[in-house]
């Protein structure tokens, strides 16, 4: 696999996102919410400032929950509503690749993402709370339009994990 990491340096973004807790055994109500989040963003008259994307607190597995955001960035900070919360692409270094093909692929580039950090001496901005590993900046963004490009092997996900500045 052929992956090519770049460090980049990003400024804060605001985002409007719905929470959720699923392991990959229930990733279905996960993909739900994208079209639910673009129709919450329309009822409002806000329009998308960049792809949709996932925002991973916790990771899991397909028995373990990973707790995570649904969620869309937009132009200026919105008022969430309870379901929808309103959240911000922290700024600073992250580490940048591009999964090109069928999103269950996708976890063979997380590896060389991760082979690739830890090869180069990248650390990921986490924290230990309650036992588990919490993400600062862990976000796969969907490049891609399934209704123009309705084969998963065409898709483009961007892999944008924020790196610890020490």
């Amino acid at each position: 696999m052929n992956v090519n990491p770049v460090l980049e340096d990003r400024a804060a973004r605001p985002y409007a996102a719905i929470p959720i807790s699923a392991p990959m055994s229930r990733w279905g109500e996960v993909n739900a919410l994208v079209p639910e989040m673009f129709a919450w963003l329309a009822g409002r008259g806000i329009l998308p400032a960049g792809p949709p994307f996932y925002r991973y607190w916790v990771a899991g597995d397909w028995e373990r929950e990973f707790r995570l955001e649904v969620g869309v960035p937009v132009a200026a900070p919105v008022e969430g509503d309870g379901r929808v919360v309103p959240g911000t692409i922290p700024a600073g270094r992250y580490l940048v690749a591009v999964h090109q093909g069928h999103p269950d692929r996708l976890i063979h580039t997380i590896h060389a993402v991760d082979k690739w950090a830890a090869d180069h001496g990248v650390r990921w901005d986490t924290r230990l709370a309650d036992g588990e590993e919490v993400w600062q900046g862990r976000f796969d963004f969907w490049l891609t339009d399934p209704a123009h490009s309705p084969d998963p092997e065409t898709w483009s996900t961007e892999l944008a994990y924020l790196t610890r500045s020490t």
